[in-house]
C-alpha cells in the first residue's frame, strides 16, 4: 500500500482515481483550488475532501510515495515545486494508468466524439461475456463503481483516450502515453482550440496517436470520416486496418433495431452515430474472439452512458420526453440533434444548447457551430453569466450569434429563469426537450421544466 498525494484532486476523474485507490487500501491525501459537485459530494463522503481549498506546500513531504498530478494545476503550482525538490515520482493522469497496465492489453478509443459511448458499450459487452478488464470511461455507468478501475489480475484495459493535454508539465496529449494494442478512432472534428489553435496542429496529435499502436496492433477507425481515411491512407501504418460503418437499424419511434446479417436485435440506444459506435465495439469484441451473436445480444440492454442522450423525463400518456446530452463540440451537437429527429420524426423537437467549454466561446470558432441545430423545431442558445466571467470571456452579442449559427430564429438566454420560462411556453403533447450542455445549464433542473 502506497502514499498517493492528488494535486487537482477535483477533477471530474481525477477524483474517481483517487476513490478508487482509497477502495483498494492506499492513503489518499490531495488539494485543489476549486472543487465542485460531483466530485465535493464524492470527496466528502469517502473523507478525501481537502480540509482548506488552495495549494499547501506543507502537504508534500518525503513520505508520499508518489503525486499524480492533473491537467488543472499550473506548472508553478506550489506544492509540484515542493515536490519537483524533494524527489518526489511524478505521473501525469495517463501515465499512471499506463503504469498500472503496461503488461495488458490495452484498447483504446480516441476520436473527437463518441469515445465515453463506445468505451461504455466494450465495458458492457465484456461484463456480458463476463471477462475480466479493467477500464478508464469520462462517465459514470451503472454496474461500475468508479470511472477508473485497476487490478493485478485483468488482462484487459479499456481506455477512454482522450486527446487533450496530458498535465501543465507534459503538453503532450493523454492518448499518447497508452501505446494500445487495439485503438479506435471514431472520427476527427476538429476541438480544444485552447491548446490545438489551427486544425493543422489538432490532426498532427491524431497522427502520432496512429503511429504509437503496437507493432501487430489493430486501427479501427471510421471509415464515413473522410478526413480519418485520407490520413491513415497516407500513413500506411504497419498494422492491421479495419475501417467500420454503421450497423443497418430501423426507427420507430420509441424502438431501434439494429440489422446484422437479416437478423434483428432490438437496443435502446438510437441515431445513426450511435449504430456507428456499436459497430465500432462490435470489432473489438470480435478482435478479442467473442461470438458475433452474443455480442449484438449484449448491446440489447446496453442502457447509454450518463449524459450520452440520457433519458431522464418520459410521461408516455402526455408523449412528453426530456434527454441530457453532454453534446459541446459541433459535431456532437449536430449529431445528437439529427438522432433525436431520426428516432422521433413526428414530434415537436425543442433543443437547447449552452456555450460552455473554452472552444465553444471563442469567437473564431461559433461559426462551426452552423445549421448545427437545425433538425429541432425549437431552438434556444444558453450562455451562463457566472461562466463567461470565470472563463474571463466577454458577453457575445445575440444577433452575431444567430449570425454564427446560421439561424435567425435561435432565442438567445442568459439567464436560467428565463430560459426556462421559454422552454416551458412551447412544451405540448408529444413534445421532445433535448438539453445539451459540458455544464449544467446555470443550475436548470428537469422539475422546473414540468
Amino acid at each position: 500500500m502506497k502514499h498517493y498525494h492528488f494535486i487537482a484532486i477535483g477533477g471530474a476523474v481525477m477524483h474517481q482515481l483517487a476513490a478508487h485507490l482509497k477502495d483498494q487500501g492506499n492513503t489518499i491525501t490531495g488539494s485543489d483550488d476549486a472543487i465542485f459537485d460531483p466530485a465535493k459530494t464524492n470527496l466528502e463522503k469517502l473523507g478525501l475532501l481537502p480540509e482548506a481549498i488552495g495549494w499547501f506546500p506543507d502537504k508534500i513531504n518525503s513520505n508520499i510515495d508518489a503525486i499524480i498530478l492533473g491537467m488543472h494545476a499550473r506548472a508553478d503550482n506550489p506544492e509540484l515545486i515542493k515536490a519537483q525538490e524533494l524527489g518526489i515520482r511524478i505521473y501525469s493522469f495517463p501515465e499512471f494508468v499506463f503504469e498500472q497496465c503496461k503488461d495488458k492489453t490495452r484498447v483504446a478509443v480516441a476520436g473527437s466524439h463518441g469515445k465515453t459511448s463506445i468505451t461504455s458499450m466494450i465495458m458492457h459487452m465484456l461484463g456480458n461475456q463476463k471477462r475480466s478488464f479493467d477500464y478508464l470511461v469520462g462517465a459514470k455507468l451503472d454496474g461500475f463503481d468508479f470511472m477508473v478501475k485497476t487490478t493485478a489480475s485483468a488482462p484487459l484495459m479499456i481506455i477512454e483516450a482522450d486527446e487533450y493535454l496530458t498535465s501543465p508539465i507534459d503538453l503532450r496529449s493523454k492518448f499518447l502515453h497508452y501505446y494500445p494494442k487495439i485503438a479506435i478512432i471514431s472520427g476527427i472534428a476538429w476541438d480544444h482550440i485552447n491548446v490545438f489553435p489551427t486544425y493543422e496542429i489538432y490532426l498532427e496529435t491524431f497522427r502520432k496517436f496512429i503511429l504509437s499502436i503496437e507493432k501487430e496492433g489493430y486501427l479501427i477507425y471510421n471509415a464515413e470520416d473522410n478526413e480519418l481515411v485520407k490520413m491513415v491512407e497516407a500513413l500506411k501504418p504497419s498494422i492491421h486496418l479495419i475501417p467500420y460503418q454503421p450497423f443497418a437499424f430501423r426507427a420507430e419511434d420509441d424502438q431501434s433495431v439494429l440489422i446484422y446479417n437479416d437478423d434483428e436485435f432490438s437496443v435502446e440506444v438510437f441515431g445513426s452515430h450511435n449504430f456507428s459506435n456499436l459497430r465500432a465495439a462490435f470489432e473489438v469484441g470480435r478482435i478479442l474472439g467473442l461470438n458475433e451473436t452474443e455480442i449484438l445480444q449484449s448491446f440489447q440492454n446496453f442502457k447509454g452512458a450518463a449524459k450520452r442522450l440520457e433519458k431522464v423525463y418520459d410521461d408516455k400518456i402526455n408523449k412528453i420526453t426530456v434527454f441530457r446530452d453532454f453534446a459541446h463540440a459541433p459535431s456532437k451537437v449536430k449529431a445528437t440533434v439529427k438522432a433525436v429527429r431520426e428516432r422521433y420524426a413526428k414530434r415537436k423537437i425543442i433543443a437547447v444548447f449552452e456555450l460552455h467549454t473554452y472552444s465553444s466561446l471563442q469567437e473564431n470558432f461559433i461559426e462551426h457551430y452552423a445549421h448545427s441545430l437545425d433538425a429541432a423545431d425549437i431552438r434556444f442558445l444558453f450562455l451562463d453569466e457566472e461562466a463567461l466571467k470565470v472563463k474571463n470571456k466577454q458577453d457575445l452579442d445575440e444577433d452575431w450569434l444567430k449570425e454564427q449559427f446560421a439561424d435567425n430564429t435561435i432565442r438567445v438566454f442568459k439567464q436560467r429563469n428565463n430560459l426556462e420560462e421559454a422552454i416551458k411556453e412551447h412544451i405540448t403533447d408529444n413534445a421532445v426537450i433535448l438539453l445539451m450542455s459540458s455544464g449544467n445549464l446555470g443550475g436548470l433542473k428537469t422539475d422546473a421544466l414540468l
